[in-house]
């Protein structure tokens, strides 16, 4: 007789359908893992964006603060001040001491300057910051010709502090960090061009006059300054040019 055997050494049945189901919980499981794995990369590139964009706003401000600056530091240089107001005392080149090309106070000087500028025979007519009238593009950040682009005006553009004898702070006490670079093409600069004018306009009603509420304008000499401060940021991307007109009053006695 055929022998029986024993219900323990039986193999047991499975339900129908169990691998079917672990299957299907293997799916939903990959598909929740996925999904989480998209949503840390979405919050690391919004995160990472973010960051871009706060940093990139950081760099704009620090430039226009530094391009501030220099503009300040131009309109000393123009009054012959140093950077604490007081008159401008100092060794070469602070207060434009030495061979370096000086304001003009009367008419002559300004004659003498302009014909000094006039002998610049190549690249931009400038000498220690000092310009004639620029011709063509007046915008130079945007030009890229070897003689008369942002490289050569950079090269003849005027640093932070250099005729006043304004401070760039030390490691102690640190300034703007782009007037403390003085890498070539980093940092800031700034150009003044001497523009004079004739005081027969007025004569010729090319001015206006005759009106109480006027402001009267004591200039001696005919000079109009016209002031460009860049400052590149960190960033290359980065750049602030600031551009102003200047008159130097000159106090009656």
């Amino acid at each position: 007789m055929p022998q029986r055997m024993p219900p323990s050494s039986r193999h047991p049945r499975h339900p129908r359908g169990t691998h079917r189901q672990g299957g299907i919980a293997l799916f939903v499981v990959l598909v929740f893992v996925m999904l989480s794995m998209l949503l840390a990369l979405w919050a690391s590139r919004t995160s990472l964006f973010n960051e871009m964009v706060v940093g990139n706003d950081a760099d704009y401000q620090r430039a226009t603060e530094a391009a501030q600056a220099l503009l300040q530091d131009a309109e000393l240089d123009i009054r012959g001040e140093r950077a604490d107001g007081g008159m401008c005392t100092g060794t070469a080149p602070v207060c434009r001491q030495g061979s370096v090309a000086t304001m003009p106070v009367e008419a002559k000087d300004v004659a003498n300057l302009l014909a000094d500028l006039e002998t610049v025979s190549t690249g931009p007519r400038c000498k220690n910051g000092l310009c004639l009238k620029r011709t063509g593009n007046q915008d130079f950040w945007n030009e890229s010709d070897a003689n008369t682009g942002l490289a050569a005006m950079q090269a003849v553009g005027t640093r932070y502090g250099t005729y006043t004898g304004a401070k760039v702070g030390d490691d102690d006490a640190p300034a703007n960090p782009i007037l403390r670079n003085t890498a070539a093409g980093q940092g800031g600069w700034y150009w003044i061009e001497v523009l004079p004018y004739t005081p027969d306009a007025a004569n010729a009603s090319l001015i206006a006059g005759g009106n109480a509420n006027y402001l009267a304008v004591n200039v001696q000499p005919n000079v109009i300054y016209r002031v460009t401060a860049m400052a590149q940021g960190r960033k290359d991307s980065t750049r602030v040019v600031l551009q102003q007109t200047y008159v130097r009053h000159r106090l009656k006695d």
